[in-house]
Parts: structure tokens; sequence; C-alpha cells
């Protein structure tokens, strides 16, 4: 079909496809998960053995995309902005190696942080990078920037950004898709040492990559996707970014935008564009979704001081989503607000589901420390991170993947004894493991509670590395075996679950107790079930 009904993530999964992709990797991460999903579920990357498995974190899947590229096949990596933290490493050094095949790095960003802990804007990244950043403004650009991007990549021998907010992440619009392109055939860098950042090696590296900047702005400047349509009035100039450019147009239906009009959607930044537009206009006002990125950078390199308006100044509200109401307001046109909805139904806060394992855990867990002080339960990002709110008001803690068992330590190492970690299955096989690694080398007395579900729950229910490997693991680090005990977190079962954690919170060392229960949104999981039963785990 030439015309599909897409996601902002499948459109550009099918960019991709479309594109010669021969290998996607990600983690699990909202608003980012269906690119991944789309192409898991693709007849055609089935047919064409393009890999779709998931990864163990951002860097892993960082790095082996980095490695599809050094054979000289097309990859993406995909992730949410605070995975770009966790894939840092690698994405920073991928500038100065450069690539051989194509690598597009999509990331996904949150603002308003519906499912995140921060707002934070990955453009800042690829300009720290110092790679091209790619941010559609459509549906239909999502899948032709996936699409060209490989181009992208390939021409300046260099990583792309490719960067999606939420709202378009999570829309759904209509998509024309072009002829697809076959796979690269495979080749391994000319130059044998490109991928080898000893020093003098890198040095050329990353003076090649300066060398590239002045290249990387003229393409920008002469990309189709970034537009100046002329206006006749002067007075005030719109620069608008990615999604934003959206909400400048919707205000504009009915009626002529007058204002010279800057879209902005491939970086590094086309100067002369914005030096035509600062060249004409009394002001500007820029719009963009996220932090102040433009408009901080106009600062730097503008001759005439042509005032501009945004973020900074209070003009666009400087948290959350933007919005066309919020454009409207800044570009002082009258909105049309309509009645007040009334409050029919009372606001509650997200909840565990009904017969979730992790219910359970935390009322033993809650009992079993009764007799301690309270804040001392250290947790981590999943489901059960909302033992934080009312009935349990269980745990203290959720700043990143994996950061409950290091905590905890931190804490334990403080004189807060015992310190309690609770953190997922998935998550710790994502970047809990080295932190238990850490208890066991220095005797940590750390009580760290497992929640084995079985899955990716918090996602959509994905495959999680850990099934049917916990105890192995934990021992192969070093944990005692006579302290890692399993149990069944039920009613039923409710007097041994506490007597364990009991037992476990006052050994004065590392124990690890594992509740394991399925999670009940993967309980019609056919493929998951037959799986369960092979490992003897249901």
């Amino acid at each position: 079909m030439n015309n599909l009904l897409l996601l902002g993530d499948e459109a550009i999964a099918q960019g991709a496809l479309d594109g010669g992709l021969s290998g996607i990797y990600a983690y699990p991460g909202t608003p980012s998960t269906e690119i991944t999903e789309y192409v898991r579920d693709s007849k055609y990357a089935e047919e064409k053995a393009i890999h779709r498995d998931w990864s163990t974190n951002e860097k892993t899947a960082m790095e082996a995309a980095l490695g599809m590229s050094y054979a000289g096949k097309r990859a993406m990596v995909c992730m949410k902005h605070v995975g770009l933290n966790v894939a840092a490493d690698p994405f920073m050094n991928a500038a100065i190696t450069g690539v051989n095949g194509g690598l597009i790095v999509v990331v996904a960003d949150d603002p308003s942080m519906h499912s995140s802990q921060n707002e934070q804007d990955s453009r800042f990244y690829g300009d720290f990078a110092k790679i091209p950043v790619i941010e559609p403004s459509n549906q239909q650009e999502a899948y032709e920037m996936a699409y060209h991007g490989f181009e992208l990549s390939e021409e300046f021998k260099l990583p792309v950004l490719l960067r999606i907010p939420t709202r378009l992440a999570h829309s759904r619009s209509s998509v024309k898709r072009l002829e697809q392109k076959p796979q690269n055939r495979g080749s391994v860098p000319e130059n044998l040492h490109q991928f080898v950042l000893l020093p003098v090696f890198a040095r050329k590296n990353y003076e090649g990559l300066l060398s590239k900047q002045t290249s990387m702005e003229e393409a920008s400047a002469n990309s189709e996707f970034n537009t100046y349509f002329e206006g006749t009035d002067k007075s005030l100039g719109i620069i608008a970014s990615g999604l934003a450019y959206n909400y400048v147009m919707e205000n504009y239906k009915k009626q002529e935008l007058k204002y010279p009009l800057l879209k902005i959607s491939q970086y590094p930044l086309p100067h002369k564009l914005l030096d035509r537009m600062l060249n004409s206009c009394e002001q500007v006002l820029v719009i963009e979704e996220g932090y102040p990125f433009i408009e901080e950078k106009l600062k730097g390199f503008q001759e005439k001081g042509t005032p501009a308006k945004g973020k900074l100044d209070g003009t666009l509200p400087r948290t959350g989503e933007l919005n066309p109401d919020h454009v409207a307001a800044a570009l002082g046109i009258d909105i049309d607000e309509g009645e007040a909805i009334p409050e029919i139904v009372k606001k509650r806060p997200p909840a565990m589901c009904e017969g979730c394992g992790h219910i359970e855990s935390y009322k033993a867990l809650n009992e079993a420390l009764r007799d301690y002080t309270a804040g001392r339960v250290f947790s981590d990002i999943g489901c059960y991170t909302l033992g934080a709110l009312p009935p349990f008001e269980t745990i203290n803690s959720c700043v990143d993947m994996g950061a409950s068992i290091t905590m905890a330590k931190g804490a334990a190492d403080a004189g807060l004894i015992p310190a309690i970690a609770v953190i997922g299955d998935s998550t710790f096989t994502h970047s809990g493991i080295t932190g238990l690694l850490d208890c066991v080398i220095e005797k940590s007395p750390v009580t760290v509670i497992i929640s084995d579900n079985f899955t990716t729950a918090m996602t959509g229910g994905q495959d999680s590395h850990a099934l049917g490997r916990l105890e192995q693991i934990c021992e192969g680090l070093g944990v005692e075996k006579d302290h890692i005990r399993v149990f069944r977190p039920t009613r039923k079962h409710m007097d041994q679950m506490i007597q364990v954690m009991k037992e476990e919170i006052a050994y004065e060392g590392v124990s690890v107790i594992i509740p394991r229960r399925q999670c009940v949104q993967t309980a019609k999981d056919k493929k998951l079930n037959a799986r369960l039963k092979e490992l003897g785990l249901k």
C-alpha cells in the first residue's frame, strides 16, 4: 500500500524499512517503544531477516547499531530522551569514529513528563556531538526523515539524530510511502583505524568532524525540511521548529499569515536563513517544543541585535508541552475557549492493576519494616514505582534506571542500615546488575528485592532479558545462595513473605529477595506462557 495511517513512531519505522534498514536496536521506553514494535511485527522485516530483537539497555543498543554500521549496513537505534543519557558514551564517541553504513539515532523527548523524570531536549546532545539533527513537523516528514536520514548519515559519514516529541510520536496521520530501497551490501571501513579511538587516531577524526561543520550547515540551509516563507509584514518574524510549525499553521487556517516564517527541521541551524529573517524583521518570535534551544543560539551569532521573544522572556511557557493556544496567545490571536468542561469524575492518581503481584509485595514489605524508622526503601523505574503513592507509601526514591541498588548501597555506607532496594526484573538486567556487584564486593548490608513479573511491563509487556535467569545471575555475581530467596507474592503466602523479608533485612550482608508472579497484563500471551512452561516457571 502506498498510503498508510500511521503513528509518528510507526512512520519512522516504515521510513526506515523502506530506506534500506538492516537492523533496529532499542530498549523499550515511552514514547519511543512503538518504533521497534512496528518493525518486530513487520512481515517484510521477517522476510528480509532484519534484526529487530530488544537490547539489554540503550548503551548496548547504541553499540550494536554502531557495529552494524561498521559492517556497512544501515542501522537504527531508538530510545526515549533519558535513554540517551544511558547511551551517551557510545553516542558521543560515534561522532568521532563516524559511520560506515548509515546510522540514525531516534530519540523521543517527553515534554510535560507524561512518563518520564525530566523534560530534557535531545537537540542539545546533537549539538554537543556536532552531528546533524532532524526534527519532523508531522508524520509524513517523520517517514521521509527516516527514509532519507540514512543517505544524510552516509553523506557526512556521521550518525544522524532524529528527534521526535510525545505528541507527534503518539498521534496518527496519513503517510505516503516512497520507493522501497534494498539493504546495503556489507563492507568493512576502508580505513581500518576509523573506529580505533586511540588518541593518535581520535585527534585526526575530531579534526575531520570539525571540518564537516560548514558543509553540514550548508546542507541545512538547502534542506527541503527547512523552508523560508516570505511575508508582507516585517514587524515580526516567526521561527518555528519541528512540531511547533504545525501549531503556528493551525492558527492560520482561516486567515493569511502575513509575517515571514522560517520553518526549521534540520540542524545545525541554517545561519543564512536566520540572517535573512533577523536582518529584515523588527523582532522575532521563536516557537519550539522543548527547551529554548534556537532562542539561546540566536544570541550567539546575530549582528543586528534583533529582539527575540519566546520561552526565555515568558512569551511562551518554559515548562510542559506547547499547544496551539499557547502559540495563539504569543501571536496575539484571540482564542475561542468555549465553555469550561465540568468535572464529572474526580481526578484519580494512577494505580497498579488489580491482581498485580507488586501489591502483595509492598504490603509484606511495609509489615516487615514496621519496627524500623521510615525512609530506607530505594526504588526504581517501573510499575512498582507507584509504591510511592497511597495506599502503600513504601518507597522513597526513583531517580534513574538501576539507581535503587546503588542508592541503597550509598545510604548503607552512610550508616542507614538496613537499606532496601526495590527493582524490577527488566530494570535489573538493564542497569541493576553492576550495582549489585558493588554491593557484593563490599559486603554491603543491603537487601535487594527484584520483583519478577517475567516482562517489561510498564512499556507494554516486551521481553525481559531476566526471564529464567535471575537466580543464576545473582549467584554468579557472588550473592550467597542461602540469601537468594524466592516466593510467590499472593495473599495466601503473606506470612511467609513477611518472615522472609524480616530475616533478610536483618541479615548483615547482601541478600536478594525475588517475589515472582506473572504480570496480569500478559496472562493471555500464548508465546510467553509457552516459554514459562518450558522454563518451569508456570
